[in-house]
């Protein structure tokens, strides 16, 4: 099984903060790897650094074998944000966002054709908001923004996926949904890379896990990954009190 992603020695600073420490990952193709760590570890600017918005002092970046810039020129990799930066409030529809992943697709006049028609169509079936499709993006509850984006993410038809914190703020329904999408889709042999704070569901999630504090502090099997030990040293969890959450 090859590799879709992989990160050589990322050194990230800003100013005299380190984002990220020597980090190095792999992520083979067709797998779930959940990136888990508190606030400030650097999953964020891990996330930037692989899209190419963030340029690191020293390492590399290749995805399915190409740079960030070539990769995201060619739709081969798509990034749902922990927020999206636009206005609520501009009369966008559903359809429209989720429209916008296939932009990469469409030629030079911007027309959707009836390819992209029918991608967006099966990716809104897919999240479940087929019958929300005419609704200004606004007016969506926080999980149904969440799985409008994931449907964006779907449409571009991308080989890898990133998303950063998805289960922020949603309901357990999105939740159960965009977990269900998410192994579908690395079942169809795309390449998954997700956030989460959830450390209890990430066996059930990911066929991988990476522990990150700056540096990579454990990356394997997520059993092992969220054993006790490995999460004192990265959150200074009490490893009792980690076992009894667990029962």
């Amino acid at each position: 099984m090859s590799d879709a992603l992989q990160v050589r020695s990322a050194t990230v600073s800003y100013g005299e903060v380190h984002a990220l420490d020597d980090v190095s990952i792999d992520v083979p193709r067709g797998t779930v790897c959940a990136l888990i760590g508190m606030n400030g570890s650097g999953k964020s600017t891990l996330f930037k650094t692989i899209m190419g918005m963030v340029t690191p002092q020293s390492g590399s970046v290749t995805i399915c074998g190409m740079t960030p810039a070539d990769a995201r020129k060619k739709g081969v990799v798509s990034y749902v944000p922990q927020s999206e930066d636009i206005d609520w409030t501009f009369p966008l529809s559903v359809r429209d966002v989720v429209m916008t992943g296939r932009y990469g697709h469409l030629g030079f006049t911007r027309r959707p054709r009836r390819a992209d028609r029918e991608a967006v169509a099966a990716a809104l079936d897919r999240v479940e908001l087929a019958d929300l499709q005419h609704r200004q993006i606004g007016r969506l509850s926080g999980g149904q923004r969440k799985r409008a984006f994931v449907a964006r993410a779907i449409a571009q038809d991308a080989q890898v996926l990133l998303l950063d914190e998805p289960f922020a703020g949603v309901d357990k329904r999105s939740e159960a949904s965009i977990t269900a999408l998410l192994r579908e889709e690395a079942a169809a042999g795309s390449t998954v890379l997700i956030s989460t704070h959830d450390l209890h569901s990430v066996p059930d999630l990911a066929d991988q896990a990476i522990l990150l504090h700056r540096r990579v502090l454990a990356h394997g099997d997520p059993a092992e990954v969220v054993m006790p030990n490995n999460l004192v040293r990265a959150f200074g969890l009490d490893p009792l009190e980690h076992r009894r959450a667990r029962r």
